[in-house]
C-alpha cells in the first residue's frame, strides 16, 4: 500500500441508527465533557459561516467548525436549514454532514450523515438543561411544533424526567399533530397524548414543560399560559412574547455571547433594549460546572435557549463515530490511491 493512501470511514445516518448512536444519555454525557473541556480551553470555536438566501423565510447553509484539543481531532458540520421545505416540497427542512479530520497530519477520519447528531444535539441541550432548571415532578409536557426537532426533544426529556405522563401538541394542521401522535406513541407506549387541534394554548398552558421547535418569525407563546414552576425550552428563532422571558426568574444560554447576535426571541430583546446582559442568569455551563445552582425553589418560572455549539456537534459526532465503528459499523472509502504526481498513468490522464 502506497504511503500517500488516504482513507476515511463513511457513516450513513443508518449506519448510526443501527449502532445505538441514537442515545440521549450518551449525547448528554458528550455534550457535558464538551462543555467542561471549553471552559478549560481545551476546545478551537471559530466563528461560523451563514449562507443566507432568503432573508424573509431563513433558509440558510452553515458552515460551522471546532476542534477537540484533546482528542486531536478537527470537524466542520456543513448544515442546511430550510423552513419551507415542509410545506413546500413535503421534506425535512434540516439536512447536515459531519466531516472530521485528525490533526497529526490534518487527514480525514470520516464522513458522516449530520442530521441525527444536529438533532440529538438539540435534544440532549435541551434535556440536560431541563436537568438543572425543570421541576423534578413534572408530569406535563407540551409543543408548539411537531417536527422532527419537537419529537427528538419529547424522547430527551422522558430520558431525563420518565416520570413525564402526558405529551400534549400543538402543530400548523390537525394531520400533523395526528403524525407526531402515531409515531411517538410507538416509541413511548407508557404516555398519554394529546391533539391540541392547531391551538397552542391547548397545548402549553399549565403544562410544567414547554417546548417551541417550529420556523415560525412569531410570537406563538403566551406568557399567561406559562405556570408558575414551569421550564420553558425555546428552540427556534422568534417564537414567544417578550412577556414570556420577563416573567421568568431565570434565563439560561447555551452560550449568551452567542445568542444576543442572533434572531432568538432574547436576541431581539436584546437590540430592543428591553433585555440586559444581567438579567441572564447564566450559560449551561455555570450549571454543569456547579458554578451557579439551577432550579431553587418550586415556584420558579425557567427559560432556556439555545443557539447551537459547532464543539458539541463535534464532540457528540465524535462519541457517535467512535460508538460505530467499534461496533463494526461503517465503509471504509478510498480517497486517494497516491499523490498527483505519483500515478505512473499521469501524462495519460492530463487534458492539454
Amino acid at each position: 500500500m502506497s504511503k500517500h493512501k488516504m482513507t476515511f470511514t463513511y457513516l450513513s445516518q443508518e449506519d448510526l441508527l443501527k449502532a445505538g448512536c441514537f442515545d440521549i444519555n450518551m449525547a448528554m454525557e458528550a455534550a457535558e465533557q464538551g462543555l467542561l473541556a471549553f471552559k478549560k480551553g481545551d476546545i478551537l470555536f471559530p466563528d461560523k459561516i451563514v449562507q443566507i438566501f432568503n432573508e424573509e423565510t431563513q433558509e440558510r447553509i452553515n458552515c460551522l467548525p471546532a476542534t477537540l484539543i484533546p482528542e486531536k481531532i478537527c470537524g466542520v458540520k456543513w448544515v442546511s436549514v430550510f423552513p419551507p421545505n415542509p410545506p413546500k416540497h413535503g421534506v425535512q427542512n434540516l439536512s447536515a454532514v459531519n466531516l472530521l479530520s485528525e490533526t497529526e497530519t490534518g487527514f480525514p477520519v470520516a464522513f458522516m450523515e449530520g442530521t441525527l447528531c444536529s438533532n440529538v444535539r438539540v435534544g440532549a441541550m435541551g434535556a440536560l438543561a431541563a436537568k438543572h432548571l425543570a421541576r423534578k415532578d413534572s408530569k406535563i409536557i407540551g409543543f408548539i411544533g411537531a417536527g422532527e426537532q419537537a419529537k427528538m426533544h419529547l424522547i430527551a426529556m422522558k430520558t431525563v424526567f420518565p416520570g413525564l405522563e402526558v405529551c400534549r401538541v400543538s402543530a400548523r394542521t390537525h394531520p400533523e399533530e395526528v403524525e407526531f401522535i402515531q409515531e411517538m406513541s410507538a416509541i413511548l407506549p407508557d404516555m398519554e397524548f394529546v391533539a391540541a387541534e392547531t391551538v397552542g394554548q391547548n397545548a402549553m398552558d399549565g403544562a410544567d414543560i414547554l417546548v417551541t421547535a417550529t420556523g415560525a418569525q412569531a410570537p406563538l407563546l403566551k406568557a399567561a399560559w406559562m405556570k408558575p414552576g414551569a421550564h420553558y425550552s425555546h428552540i427556534g428563532g422568534w417564537e414567544d412574547e417578550y412577556a414570556v422571558a420577563q416573567q421568568c426568574e431565570k434565563i439560561v444560554c447555551d452560550d449568551w455571547e452567542i445568542v444576543k447576535h442572533r434572531t432568538q426571541t432574547l436576541s431581539r430583546m436584546y437590540k430592543d433594549g428591553v433585555l440586559k446582559d444581567e438579567d441572564v442568569y447564566a450559560n449551561l455551563i455555570d450549571l454543569v460546572a456547579g458554578e451557579k445552582p439551577g432550579r431553587q425553589s418550586d415556584d420558579e418560572r425557567t427559560y432556556f435557549n439555545a443557539v447551537g455549539l459547532s464543539y458539541i456537534d463535534m464532540a457528540i459526532g465524535y462519541a457517535m463515530y467512535e460508538k460505530a465503528t467499534k461496533a463494526g459499523f461503517g465503509t471504509e472509502m478510498t480517497l486517494q490511491d497516491t499523490m498527483i504526481f505519483k500515478h505512473e498513468q499521469l501524462k495519460d490522464w492530463i487534458v492539454l
